[in-house]
């Protein structure tokens, strides 16, 4: 269980060894590669999903996925297709991610004052504009990311590396190619600031109750992020088939833009295929998020701990 480690009496808090912007930016980048590495193939199987438009879901469809990919694309390795720039974009993701919402929820907290608590509202501003700035950084690694999971690597056109995808991107459709996707992803923020507004409640709520946010378990950080994670997910998962039918290999030819995506794919295919990969997708959110969210807590309480030991190693010699 994390506790938080408490000052060693005639020496600094461990949170003044480095900056909380720091602290921060490595919880968020150390929870992005463990939480990525934990359940790829399920976010492959999810892509395969949500491009599929030649049938409705039927029964099924992602045992037969995985069975075409693990017999035709070369064994159980190909499940893992995509795992640098999802690894990449992940990690770089939620570094930048807490990275800002620290820094924004630190303007908040100093016009209201220290030890005044903020409020929802203000907890879900500061998750929409980290969410905003780290997804106009991070959204040319999701446009190959999707490209390489839409296709396996004995595909003739298949991307054979991250920068050869981006290469050919911006080859191809130029830089406006390279942020497709963006605007239904500000949907996505709407998700992530949904999810942390609720979190940061049950976080302080669930302190108040056991003496304080030090006293925190790994059993109250699974509850409180798989929770929050559910009940965001359930509101804004539209967005999600949307956004990955932009990005795909042929979207220029097959779509003119946001709506033309949302009205072709509501006349072909029906109101469920906004749904499209949400069972794969739940699976694999709510586990990640859980990864994610302990990795991110556990890093906040132990790294600056171990500069202290560090420092202190070095005082006594």
């Amino acid at each position: 269980m994390p506790r938080a480690l408490p000052p060693i009496e005639g020496k600094r808090d461990p949170q003044t060894i480095i900056s909380p912007s720091v602290i921060e930016s490595v919880a968020g980048f150390s929870a992005g590669v463990v939480s990525c590495l934990t359940v790829h193939p399920l976010d492959l199987l999810k892509n395969r999903l949500q491009l599929n438009t030649v049938s409705a879901s039927r029964p099924g469809d992602s045992f037969r996925i995985l069975r075409h990919v693990i017999r035709d694309e070369g064994g159980a390795r190909a499940l893992y297709r995509g795992l640098w720039p999802n690894l990449l974009g992940n990690s770089l993701g939620w570094g930048l991610y807490f990275f800002f919402y620290r820094n924004i929820k630190d303007v908040f907290q100093a016009r209201r004052g220290h030890g005044n608590q903020l409020s929802s509202a203000e907890f879900f501003s500061s998750a929409t504009i980290a969410g905003l700035l780290t997804g106009a950084c991070t959204n040319p690694i999701w446009v190959v990311k999707t490209r390489m999971l839409e296709r396996g690597a004995n595909h003739p056109e298949a991307y054979k590396s991250l920068w050869y995808g981006m290469k050919h991107v911006y080859r191809t459709r130029g830089l406006k190619g390279l942020w497709a996707g963006f605007i239904p992803s500000t949907l996505g923020v709407a998700h992530g600031a949904v999810q942390f507004a609720i979190y940061e409640k049950m976080k302080h709520s669930r302190g108040d109750a056991v003496g304080g946010q030090k006293n925190l378990s790994n059993l109250d950080y699974i509850y409180m992020s798989g929770s929050s994670k559910l009940l965001a997910g359930a509101i804004t998962y539209p967005y999600q088939p949307i956004r990955a039918r932009m990005q795909q290999y042929d979207a220029a030819n097959r779509y003119s833009g946001l709506v033309d995506v949302v009205r072709k794919t509501w006349q072909n295919e029906g109101f469920l295929a906004f749904y499209k990969g949400v069972v794969p997708n739940t699976l694999r959110v709510i586990p990640t998020t859980v990864v994610t969210f302990v990795v991110y807590e556990n890093t906040k309480i132990y790294l600056p701990q171990l500069f202290l030991d560090e420092e202190m190693a070095h005082e006594e010699d």
